[in-house]
């Protein structure tokens, strides 16, 4: 049954308001806050068993919503009805209808042996290219992303948001520094530098591949860019720009390896072991 919450004094209307407001405080207890009904059903149908741990809150007026009562249907958890101006105090999207929920932040181990694809985000810092390359890599079906300290928190509200659900298809692993990648890493290593002397276009991408995408100011770590295992690998571009954006640069180079793979299968001369996208 639910319940309703009209006073901001409320206590679990005020954790609420904590939650959404701090990533610290999100980090700090392991939970993370979702927003929307794409997202909210997109984790339900993910980690539909976690969904007795979550709080699910829908604002007064969206109980007028057919989509949203049927979700109520399917969530195990029982909503809490909040007032319309409170909802509106703990959203980050204007006049929405909801729901929100609060859910733990998945966390899966990072396995001993990397030998499929992956994506591994070096202090890429704007949420908006962090959730843009959550969503791409789950266009093209690389299904694992690995980040470094510094990178922007992948379950943050700006990050799901851009991201658009992609979250709910991969296995992302946050806070993995360089020394604990190398000591996994049996695949290939190609990361994207812009002034790299090897073409894009020129390279082999059927075999799973490990892939590098640096900070938007700064590139990659002197570190990671050390690593003998690394190929730099250019993007074709005119001199009218220095770069591209990160989250375009991570598009451009996962695209090409899926079209080289989708070109090798269908003339039988692919890996059998790539996954494609569903």
């Amino acid at each position: 049954m639910s319940s309703e919450i009209v006073s901001a004094a409320n206590e679990r209307f005020r954790r609420l308001l904590e939650l959404a407001g701090s990533a610290r405080e999100r980090r700090r207890q392991g939970l993370s806050v979702i927003e929307g009904l794409h997202l909210v059903q997109a984790w339900l149908e993910r980690f539909g068993g976690d969904a007795v741990h979550a709080q699910l809150f829908v604002p007064r007026r969206g109980l007028a919503s057919a989509e949203v009562g049927a979700l109520l249907q399917r969530f195990p958890a029982a909503p809490t009805v909040l007032d319309d101006r409170l909802f509106a105090r703990a959203s980050q999207v204007g006049h929405g209808n909801g729901p929100l929920a609060i859910v733990p932040t998945p966390r899966p181990a990072l396995p001993h042996r990397l030998d499929h694809d992956a994506v591994y985000l070096d202090r890429v810092q704007d949420p908006g290219n962090v959730g843009s390359i959550l969503r791409t890599c789950a266009a093209v079906g690389v299904r694992r992303v690995i980040t470094s300290p510094g990178t922007a928190f992948c379950w943050s509200p700006k990050v799901l948001r851009a991201g658009m659900g992609a979250h709910f298809h991969l296995e992302i692993h946050e806070g993995i520094d360089a020394a604990a990648l190398r000591d996994r890493a049996a695949l290939a290593v190609r990361a994207a530098e812009s002034a790299a002397a090897t073409s894009l276009f020129e390279v082999d991408l059927r075999a799973p591949c490990l892939w590098l995408f640096g900070n938007e100011g700064q590139g990659l770590d002197a570190a990671l860019r050390a690593w003998p295992a690394v190929s730099a690998i250019g993007i074709p571009q005119t001199q009218a720009v220095e770069s591209l954006n990160v989250g375009v640069a991570a598009a451009v180079c996962l695209y090409e390896q899926l079209r080289q793979r989708t070109a090798a299968q269908s003339a039988g001369s692919g890996p059998a072991d790539i996954p494609m996208p569903a």
